[in-house]
């Protein structure tokens, strides 16, 4: 087993500062078991550790890492940057320059608004939402993460079509009653809801890529069924891209499924590894933002210079000619890799793939909803996470999340890890 002293020495000073010794849940290795990894540094696809481990990574902090750990192009910008100053809280050209970056590409939106998070994107455009059409409700479905946002960390209440209920402690009933939350692919229950509640309902809000709870199964024609049933009703849909955009191409799901929601929300890639959230819209809707319209939303380091200048460096290698091709292409052959193994030894395990984005799944069976997904699979996860650790492998410490394939990972590299993940199934199924 890898020594994790200086890990377990760490970990014991945090929990004298934090809640459960992290600042975001998932990283105590509650799921996996074990003393999470201090992370020292990391390069390319590999990350090393504070007791000088070094692992393959598929978690790339969550997401944002496309092109890998420290990338000399985002490197290189974001020094240029921080000569001139860290934070201004007043305009600056790199903002115009990132604004135009992904206005200039992006066939679904006419302006944008920075903020700083994922979650933060989504509370404005909720709120955005609501102040355009001046309605209160939300439609949410089950299985879909929108961040930390009050009235969207809801859960699914006893009823098909049903107000939810709070998924956390603090979060005031008034907020979980404006909640309505329906099962992901069943756009009867959308409509059922609409008649429900007509005329109350300000927008319907989906990961079009559900991938904060597996990587569930949404067909194209249930986001094109919903699109159309929130116009017919006069709601907004809103597309949280926060994973899937940049992810599965520079329009995201909206351009890969060739759909067009009414707000898009954006983070982790767009800020190459550093805070930075936005939601985008028509013309129309956005200028209802302050302090062209009525809708307040504001932020200290929203725009943040060397933020931005990290999201055009990203940005700008994404828009390479065939960047995602190339990337969807060994992620596939990666994917494979494995399936071939399991195919052979007829394991009831199957790998649910989006682009660069993938899925470890104990099942033979589609999962297309939450509560499709064994919670019994979560105990081989963590055989297999704890295997995978020792042989050099990292990922999420979490069966629930999904891994990513970057930029900076070869085929040597990925082969590698393939090879490992078949060692470490056979141990599961042993």
């Amino acid at each position: 087993m890898i020594s994790r002293k200086r890990s377990e020495e760490l970990f014991t000073t945090a929990k004298t500062y934090f809640p459960g010794g992290v600042n975001s849940p998932v990283r105590a290795f509650k799921s996996v078991g074990g003393t999470p990894l201090f992370i020292k540094k990391g390069d390319g696809c590999r990350i090393t550790d504070e007791d000088g481990n070094t692992f393959i990574d598929f978690c790339l902090s969550w997401g944002p890492l496309l092109l890998g750990h420290n990338n000399s192009k985002i490197r290189e910008k974001v020094w240029e940057t921080i000569q001139n100053g860290t934070s201004f809280g007043a305009p600056t050209a790199l903002e115009n320059e990132l604004a135009d970056l992904i206005l200039s590409n992006n066939r679904y939106l006419e302006k944008i608004r920075f903020v700083s998070s994922g979650t933060e994107a989504v509370m404005s455009a909720v709120r955005l939402a609501r102040g355009f059409t001046g309605r209160d409700k939300i439609l949410k479905f089950e299985g879909c993460y929108h961040g930390h946002v009050d009235s969207l960390l809801v859960k699914a209440g006893s009823g098909l079509v049903t107000f939810g209920n709070s998924s956390s402690a603090g979060v005031p009933k008034g907020l979980v009653n404006d909640t309505i939350v329906v099962p992901l692919n069943r756009i009867d229950l959308v409509e059922a809801a609409f008649q429900e509640f007509e005329g109350q309902i300000a927008a319907v809000i989906i990961e079009p890529i559900p991938a904060n709870n597996g990587l569930l199964q949404v067909s194209k024609e249930f986001l094109f069924c919903l699109a159309c049933k929130a116009k017919k009703h006069g709601a907004l849909l809103i597309f949280d891209e926060v994973i899937s955009g940049y992810r599965v191409g520079f329009e995201g799901a909206a351009g890969l499924y060739d759909i067009a929601p009414d707000i898009i929300t954006y983070g982790k890639i767009i800020g190459g590894g550093f805070p930075v959230g936005a939601y985008g819209a028509s013309k129309e809707i956005m200028s209802r933002v302050s302090p062209d319209g009525d809708v307040y939303q504001a932020g200290t380091l929203s725009g943040n210079p060397v933020a931005m200048s990290a999201g055009i460096a990203a940005l700008t290698e994404c828009l390479k000619p065939g960047f995602y091709e190339q990337l969807d292409q060994k992620t596939s052959r990666f994917v494979s890799r494995i399936e071939a193994h399991v195919a052979e030894r007829n394991y009831p395990f199957r790998i649910f793939r989006i682009g660069s984005i993938f899925w470890l799944a104990f099942t033979k069976n589609d999962i297309r909803a939450a509560e499709e997904i064994d919670p019994a699979g979560m105990d081989k996860f963590r055989v297999l996470h704890a295997f995978l650790l020792d042989n050099g492998v990292y990922f999420g410490p979490s069966g629930y999340e999904v891994g990513f394939v970057s930029a900076a990972h070869t085929d040597e590299d990925l082969e590698f890890s393939a090879a490992k993940i078949c060692e470490g199934l056979d141990l599961v199924y042993a």
